[in-house]
């Protein structure tokens, strides 16, 4: 899959990823990567939203990770922004939620490139021509 997409809105950029959240299975992972302010967060929020997850979705800058239960599957949500070594994975369990059941979201992936599974998918969002326009490439890695 590769597959690139233009919005012009927060809402839009949402519902493009809970469009996107329907090809997603049990176990799998999504890299976000993109600048500040790009959308990976609103990305995030669409793809909860796809899966039937009904709580407020944030970025968890501080917490590293946040967990959302009750939808098709659980959804761990990550932001590596201030993560200061890779040690730190290890700290926060992340080798155990990269191999459970769930969906795991990844902001700011280029931090942890290296820990990163073979097969995922890389979602890159940069700014559009206008504040408001994104644009968001998805490619499936095997």
């Amino acid at each position: 899959m590769n597959k690139s997409i233009i919005t012009h809105s927060e809402e839009e950029t949402i519902a493009a990823a809970e469009h996107f959240s329907r090809k997603l299975l049990d176990g799998d992972v999504v890299a976000l990567r993109g600048d500040l302010g790009s959308g990976k967060t609103h990305f995030a929020k669409g793809v909860c939203r796809g899966l039937g997850i009904r709580e407020h979705v944030t970025s968890p800058t501080f917490t590293i990770v946040n967990e959302y239960i009750g939808g098709k599957f659980p959804v761990y949500h990550f932001d590596f922004y201030r993560l200061r070594s890779l040690s730190e994975l290890k700290e926060i369990g992340y080798e155990e939620y990269i191999n459970d059941e769930g969906v795991c979201l990844l902001e700011w992936a280029d931090m942890i490139e290296e820990e990163l599974p073979v097969k995922r998918y890389d979602v890159q969002l940069s700014l559009g021509a206008t504040n408001a326009e994104r644009i968001i490439h998805i490619n499936k890695t095997s």
